[in-house]
């Protein structure tokens, strides 16, 4: 009997051990590839980067000069894109998690809500094209981008806001009702504050995706090239993936701009990061001041 159960635990340690060996062995490979990419980037991006780079605009069809334009068209597409989607996506979360009546109906939209997430990017920006560039008439404009995109990362703000929510305690909403004080501060002063770094979470997923994505900013916001900086948000602008998709496949001199490719994917991958850093600083921070 006691070989028997002996035989038996060495059987699960075993089995144990295996699925941690695979599970380290995945993020070692996760963890080579994504390094061997960023290596990659640097190596070959580097010789581009330099003062005239960042703060110049593009010249000789492209060839030589900046990327001040597109670096400055993706911090206002990805500014106005978390504009749009957070607000919008926190309330959708408040709403189905504390306030809508648990049933077949919120389970169809939580269905449809996951479906959103898995939609290509490519379908949001003929969306934002037949919408709100030529229904409601804002053009190729950062409005039309901040929008496309804003409804693209709804899905994924939606998604993290409900689960934050959900991580809160029960009992802290009880506590709060027993003392007479209404649903709506219960949320507002309760609810929200612990859920905030759940909720930040997401905004960091939504953020890494509204500034890479291409193709709903190709049909909505993005230009080839203008040789202006926008001055109101009913004015196109050009982005560091369009950018980066027009030196690799339209240039005129796409051999010769090789670096320069390079070079702005490497200042795209610094400014995600850099967005994203301040992101998690703020959740951090959040999290050391928790209330529970």
């Amino acid at each position: 009997m006691r070989d028997s159960q002996a035989n038996i635990m060495k059987w699960r340690y075993f089995q144990q051990s295996l699925f941690f060996a695979l599970f380290r062995a995945a993020a070692l490979i996760i963890t080579l590839a994504l390094g061997g990419i960023v290596i990659y980037i640097i190596i070959n991006g580097i010789s581009a980067i330099s003062w005239d780079f960042i703060t110049k605009h593009p010249t000789h069809s492209m060839t030589k000069g900046g990327i001040m334009p597109a670096i400055l068209g993706t911090i206002y597409l990805t500014v106005g894109a978390i504009s749009i989607g957070l607000p919008l996506g926190v309330a959708s979360a408040i709403y189905l998690t504390e306030y809508a009546k648990q049933g077949r109906m919120i389970r169809l939209i939580r269905v449809g809500i996951n479906c959103l997430a898995g939609v290509p990017s490519v379908v949001f920006g003929l969306f934002g094209l037949a919408f709100f560039v030529i229904l409601f008439k804002f053009g190729s404009s950062i409005l039309a981008g901040s929008l496309t995109l804003g409804f693209l990362i709804l899905p994924t703000i939606i998604g993290a806001s409900e689960e934050a929510l959900k991580a809160v305690p029960q009992t802290f909403r009880e506590a709060s009702l027993a003392l007479g004080v209404s649903k709506w501060q219960t949320i507002y002063r309760i609810v929200l504050p612990n859920s905030l770094p759940g909720i930040l979470t997401g905004s960091i997923l939504g953020i890494g995706r509204a500034a890479g994505e291409t193709a709903p900013i190709m049909f909505t916001a993005a230009a080839f090239f203008t040789s202006k900086l926008p001055s109101s948000i009913f004015d196109e602008v050009m982005a560091l993936p369009y950018h980066i998709y027009v030196l690799a496949t339209a240039g005129t001199n796409i051999e010769e701009t090789r670096p320069l490719q390079y070079g702005t994917v490497l200042v795209l991958v610094a400014l995600v990061l850099g967005i994203n850093m301040v992101a998690i600083l703020m959740r951090a921070y959040m999290r050391r001041n928790k209330r529970w």
